[in-house]
């Protein structure tokens, strides 16, 4: 089963193959989904991310900033401190938390534009990971990214950063 994942590029300043020699450097910001919650830091989507680009051939550095409970006010507030200033791509998952700790939908969306405009200010190429999956891709708590989400999440982002090689 295909998950239909809705990425949003914000913009598109590296390429990978471009000839520079050094390594690709990938931070990935949000939440619980971001650190593995239920399924463990090695079946995340930034750990199998890596593990895709490594076994591609391509040199990167794939770290993950998942913070269990954050919402995108907290993301916002730590972006800077998050992301170093050698990073070439931050992938954001907003996660939901904004809506189950009482957050609107709009101070949501103001706090995921202002979380990528600042990165493009620092030329950091952007890709907001914001999926609608299936029920049967989430864990128990209708929450958590189940193991067969993370590889697909993981499979569909390594597509987006070599330029459509799944």
């Amino acid at each position: 089963m295909s998950i239909m994942l809705r990425f949003v590029i914000a913009a598109v300043l590296i390429g990978v193959g471009s000839g520079h020699a050094s390594s690709l450097n990938i931070v990935v910001v949000g939440a619980s989904n971001t650190a593995g919650w239920g399924v463990g830091v090695e079946n995340a989507f930034p750990a199998q991310l890596h593990a895709i680009l490594k076994e591609r051939g391509i040199d990167a550095v794939v770290t993950s900033a998942g913070v269990i409970g954050d919402t995108t006010a907290g993301m916002l507030r730590r972006i800077n401190s998050d992301v170093p200033n050698n990073t070439n791509i931050v992938i954001l998952q907003p996660g939901t938390n904004d809506l189950r700790f009482f957050g609107s939908k709009e101070q949501r969306a103001a706090n995921i534009s202002a979380i990528v405009d600042q990165l493009q200010r620092r030329l950091i190429r952007v890709i907001v990971l914001d999926p609608v999956i299936p029920r049967d891709f989430l864990q128990w708590d209708g929450i958590h990214f189940t193991a067969a989400a993370h590889a697909e999440f993981a499979r569909e982002l390594a597509a987006q950063i070599t330029g459509g090689q799944k």
